[in-house]
């Protein structure tokens, strides 16, 4: 870099640095008297509340409360539950129905229902059973659990050669 144009640049960098107090040049000599604002006023206090201060009340004991059974109408029993069992491996799809309490047979698996219950007719219809399954093969965890028509996905079976899904609930054999 030659020699004029360094004395050119710091030419430029003296301009624009502040000149003495703070000021750039060419604006007011006097620098602000923060001490000449006015104070904060403190809030005002809140409003008297126009209610009056609450008493502290002796808590009784509380019964713990006993679940209700549920009204007749929302759901009604059915004795015979049906169910379709699949076979991952074959694809192959089969009926199963059978009574309440009975234990049923799809491959290695046991499936005993034991509520089935569906929706009253003036509602949207749906089913729902409790179902147990287990394995006779070691492995799978045993199923406890409702299934319903509706929601498949609420409540699956999960087994790495068979499904078992609830197809509905009925008064017939």
């Amino acid at each position: 870099m030659n020699t004029g144009v360094a004395i050119v640049l710091v030419a430029a960098l003296a301009a624009a640095v502040p000149a003495p107090g703070g000021m750039f040049p060419g604006a007011l000599a006097q620098e602000p008297n923060f001490d000449s604002f006015p104070p904060e006023e403190a809030p005002p206090p809140p409003p008297p509340s126009p209610l009056p201060p609450q008493q502290a009340v002796p808590r009784q004991p509380v019964e713990p409360a006993q679940p209700a059974a549920p009204p007749p109408d929302i759901w009604l029993s059915r004795p015979t539950v049906d169910l379709v069992g699949l076979d991952k491996v074959s694809g192959r799809a089969t009926a199963l129905s059978g009574r309440v309490g009975q234990e049923l047979h799809f491959g290695t698996l046991s499936v005993v229902a034991r509520a089935c219950v569906v929706r009253p007719p003036d509602v949207s219809p749906d089913a729902a059973a409790f179902l147990e399954i287990t394995d006779s093969q070691p492995g799978p965890t045993p199923f406890r659990a409702w299934m319903l028509v509706s929601e498949p996905a609420f409540s699956i079976y999960e087994h790495p050669v068979f499904d078992i899904r609830l197809a509905g609930c009925r008064t017939g054999p």
